[in-house]
């Protein structure tokens, strides 16, 4: 297991799900976490007593990442109260399924890409501003993005372009030690529109029928490769979308 001690990691959208998941392991390595939500505070108070339990530091700061502003205060008040930053994961992002070409609407459009395009783009931004040399800098994108799925075609659109700042960032801040990566999960289990059991059970299914493995991914299997990421194993790792997906099709 790697150590995590004395570095500082910011993950966006780390209130619940997948992105709780990712402070949660860095917590357990040592690390101290910056948390992030958007409107439940409920969520984020309770990520932050279960991290302060792990005998780290921990904040949680509300920001919406849609809001440039608002990004740019989370960056400044996480480096306010740590000092630095090391490690900052651009997670924070909404989903939206079954709903064909001609039937998404210009404000979904809007909204999608807004937060998982627009709100990746500027995270990773100040990540490229604010990280310290040697530091690390992860995207989370969809499998999506690899697989075309009818009816996500706004939804993996927006994931999509975000992978191709990872590769320009990769190559203008690399000189710094600085890498840059994307994990391409699979559908994640007991996160996000699978958060409830019994959700989408159509989806679930075609997406497990298409899975050699036979079941979705658990936050732990994306939290296994965002470890890797953060640390040093992965030093002369950058410029890469690490697909996690347990070789399904979709």
């Amino acid at each position: 297991m790697q150590s995590l001690h004395n570095k500082v990691a910011l993950i966006t959208g780390s209130a619940r799900g997948l992105g709780r998941a990712i402070a949660e392991r860095y917590a357990a390595l040592g690390a101290d976490i910056v948390l992030n939500y958007s409107r439940d505070k409920a969520s984020a108070e309770e990520a932050e007593k279960t991290i302060q339990a792990m005998g780290v530091r921990v904040i949680s700061i509300r920001a919406d990442v849609s809001n440039v502003a608002g990004i740019e205060r989370l960056f400044r008040e996480a480096k306010t109260a740590f000092g630095k930053i090391d490690i900052v994961v651009a997670n924070a992002g909404i989903e939206m399924v079954e709903t064909p070409v001609t039937q998404f609407t210009e404000e979904q459009f809007d909204r999608l890409f807004s937060i998982n395009t627009k709100g990746a783009y500027f995270t990773m931004q100040q990540a490229a501003l604010q990280v310290e040399n040697n530091g690390r800098i992860i995207y989370i994108a969809s499998s999506t993005t690899a697989f075309p799925v009818p009816g996500m075609a706004v939804y993996g659109g927006s994931k999509i372009t975000p992978r191709y700042l990872v590769d320009v960032l990769s190559k203008e801040i690399g000189y710094r030690g600085v890498t840059v990566n994307s994990i391409i999960p699979f559908a994640v289990d007991h996160s996000g529109i699978f958060a409830e059991a019994g959700s989408y059970p159509e989806l679930r299914k075609s997406l497990i029928d298409s899975c050699p493995m036979g079941r979705l991914a658990e936050v732990e299997d994306v939290a296994n490769i965002a470890e890797f990421f953060a640390g040093e194993l992965s030093s002369f790792v950058s410029g890469q979308h690490l697909l996690v997906n347990g070789g399904a099709t979709q």
